[in-house]
């Protein structure tokens, strides 16, 4: 059976995620992207995974870096989402971060922040999936996440 790529990506669509923004150091610039495509691994060892697509503009800073951290935004935070997904717009506001424990850019306000050292990565399909071992955390006391649906931003109600 063939699969119709739009009609994949459609279905898909229908599973509601949260939006995160992973954050790098690449030639002492600090880097954003935005991401929904993230998941636990393991509690024992702390492993986490995000997928980065192939043909991104900024492919080889996010490909494999020692350390990154996956910010989880905030339903206040959706222009953070709106900023950093766009192509060729990827340094971070001097305003947006502060430096983590292990040197990644860490999002001010984030509803929880995962400081991660690269694990392994695999190549699947179009995207190549990066593991990450968790190694700091840092998670706000209160707020909504920000959620995508179908193609929208969501709340929960």
């Amino acid at each position: 059976m063939d699969i119709d790529s739009r009609e994949l990506r459609d279905a898909l669509g229908r599973f509601a995620t949260g939006v995160c923004v992973i954050t790098t150091i690449d030639s002492q610039k600090p880097l954003a992207m935005t991401v929904n495509s993230f998941a636990s691994v393991s509690l024992d060892p702390p492993l986490v995974l995000w997928s980065l697509q192939n043909n991104s503009d900024i492919y080889a800073a996010f490909a494999g870096p020692e350390h990154f951290a996956i910010n989880i935004l905030s339903k206040d935070q959706q222009h953070l989402s709106n900023l950093y997904a766009q192509k060729g717009d990827h340094l971070l506001h001097p305003d947006h971060y502060r430096i983590g424990k292990y040197g990644s850019p860490i999002l001010r306000d984030a509803l929880t922040t995962l400081e991660c050292k690269l694990e392994t990565s695999h190549e699947g399909g179009d995207h190549l999936i990066i593991i990450g071992r968790v190694c700091d955390m840092h998670t706000r006391s209160t707020g909504k996440p920000l959620l995508f649906f179908s193609g929208a931003y969501r709340e929960l109600h």
